[in-house]
Order: structure tokens, then sequence, then C-alpha cells
């Protein structure tokens, strides 16, 4: 079973061996009754196990561990920890890999939650962070020090649609002992793959595209078994970003329609940049489909399809969309 479409429905579901059921029940305990005293218990209560026995939900959960399970599989990574949002997921990561005296660098633009950790806490441990445009090479590159320990990569990012060249920053965090994570929500693992591209880590907001409802906050993040177990003990115990098993099983029912549901997003995005490149009132479209956009062709190399965001400005300037914003009907102005 390999094929992504299958994986989105089948992957790390088995049937019930109680009552046969077929698709995987919604474990709401918060608790579990523990093995008896012996290694199984040692490693429930220590997680030194990679697949620990149940102890606690906030360690791990039968809905929750499905859910990792099926992402794993479509990102093609050894494992998954899926957390409580996509910010508990990068601050997981970032705390579990950076130390006092460690340096970050990372997409000056990102989502604004990211930066604003990078920017303005992790320096108040300790962590020296450098802030660049990590579609330009030359400055990662610049930016490197000896103390280096994760190149930190949004792409697409979020909000203006840069594309980063995944398999280029992988060769250069590698040479430099470094770590290279990218967040690929503006993506998601239908159009982007940045493990198969050289990267360590890839993290999800999987609030958006993957669980695609709108109704169910979570992150995650996704890598090697050593690297996710470290995080799973060290941070998601510690920081308590738990994901709620309702919401793990709303996102896992999401993943079932999330390859129908970018091939839509894609094609509708790509008309409606169409139409807007050439419209009188609109002085720019920033697509990664579309040919006038500066990544474009590394999009085509990096990426299945291009997405179903897209920014655009309007020739009367911000006056011009306000009043845009205003008099929307379909769709509402909201985060």
């Amino acid at each position: 079973m390999s094929h992504f479409d299958t994986l989105a429905v089948h992957a790390g579901e088995e049937p019930d061996p109680e009552t046969g059921a077929l698709r995987t029940p919604l474990h709401m305990s918060t608790s579990f009754r523990l093995p008896r005293f012996g290694i199984k218990l040692f490693e429930a209560l220590t997680m030194d196990s990679d697949r620990p026995p149940y102890a606690y939900t906030r360690w791990s959960n039968p809905t929750v561990r499905a859910l990792e399970d099926r992402l794993a599989a479509l990102e093609g990574a050894q494992a998954g920890l899926a957390v409580a949002t996509g910010m508990a997921a990068i601050s997981a990561l970032a705390l579990t890999f950076l130390s006092s005296g460690d340096h970050l660098i990372a997409s000056e633009v990102c989502y604004a939650g990211a930066v604003e950790l990078f920017g303005l806490h992790l320096p108040r441990f300790g962590i020296e962070v450098s802030l660049v445009d990590t579609s330009d090479l030359d400055q990662v590159r610049a930016a490197l020090r000896p103390n280096t320990r994760i190149v930190y990569a949004e792409t697409p990012a979020n909000p203006i649609l840069r594309i980063a060249d995944i398999a280029a920053l992988a060769e250069i965090a590698h040479a430099a002992g470094a770590l290279l994570a990218v967040d690929s929500t503006w993506a998601g693992p239908t159009l982007q793959r940045p493990l198969a591209l050289g990267a360590d880590y890839v993290i999800h907001s999987l609030t958006k595209y993957l669980n695609g409802h709108g109704d169910a906050l979570g992150g995650a993040v996704l890598g090697p078994q050593a690297g996710i177990q470290r995080i799973r003990k060290e941070m998601l115990v510690h920081l308590g970003g738990a994901l709620s098993p309702f919401n793990a099983w709303l996102i896992s029912r999401g993943l079932v329609t999330l390859p129908e549901r970018m091939e839509r997003h894609c094609r509708n995005a790509a008309k409606v940049a169409q139409f807007l490149e050439t419209h009188p009132r609109v002085s720019r479209v920033v697509y990664p489909g579309l040919p006038s956009h500066p990544h474009h062709a590394l999009a085509q190399r990096q990426m299945a399809d291009f997405g179903g965001m897209l920014t655009f400005q309007l020739k009367g300037g911000l006056g011009a969309a306000i009043t845009l914003a205003e008099k929307i009907r379909v769709f509402q102005y909201a985060t």
C-alpha cells in the first residue's frame, strides 16, 4: 500500500481487534490501566520505547497515534508527533534541539507566531537567532556560524509565497553540521515532500489543509524515529502541548479527502490567479503557478502543484484593499 491517495484513507488504521470497527475509534480517556510491574511499566512511565504502552494521553493515545502513523506515511517519515497546534510543533522542535549558546537561522518571513518565537523569546534563553531570506542561499551561507544547530525554512512562505530551495538548503545545513527543518503547511504532503528533498524534519499546522474543515487545531513534527522520540519525551511531556483525541479524530477524518481537496484548491487558485493578473485594477499577483512569480521554475521542480493560496495587490493601494475586504460576499474577512 504505497499510493498517496490510498495512504490518505487507510494508513495508520487496522480493524479494531475487539469490535471489528474499520475506522479508528475515538478514545477520549485521559488515563489507561498500567501494565504489571516490569519492563512494560518502565517503558510506559519513562517513554523509553519507540511505541510505549499507553499510560496517559499527554504522552500518547490510540486515536492520536493512529493520526501520527498516517501523517508519517504521507510524508515518508520514520515517525511523527502530533501536538495541539502548529506553534506547539515549532516550539517543541526548537526547544528540543536548541540550548543556550546555540544559533538558529530562520526565514524572516513566515508565520507570525514563529517569527515572534524566534525573534522575541529564544534570545531570552541565550539562543542566538539570525532571520534571513531563506530563498537567497547566499544570505543563508553568510549567516552560518560554528554554533548553528538548525536552519529553519517555511516554503511556500506565509504570506508572500516565497519559495525556498529545500534540497540546496539541506546541503548547506548538513555541510555545517546543522539540521534543516521545513514548515510545509502551505503545500502539505500532497504537493511537497521536504524529507525526500533532504530536510531532517517537516512541520505542519494540521489546522489548515490537512484537517481541511476549519474545526480543529493541531500540529505535527515528522522525521527520524530517534529525533521524534526525543521531542515526545523531552518537550511534549514537559511543555504539555498535547493534541486532543477528538481533534486527532477530526483531522484523521479530514485526511481521507486531502488528495481530492488539494486538486480542487490548486485548480481554483490557478483560475483566480490568471483572472486577477489580467484585471485592470490589480497591480500584482503572487502565485507560484504563474510564470511571473520569481521562483516559478523552482516551484515547478520542487512541488507537484502550486497550492490554493495567492496574494495580490490593488492599484488603489490600502484604501482599495480595505474597500474590497468590506464588500466581499462569497467568503469572509477572517484569520
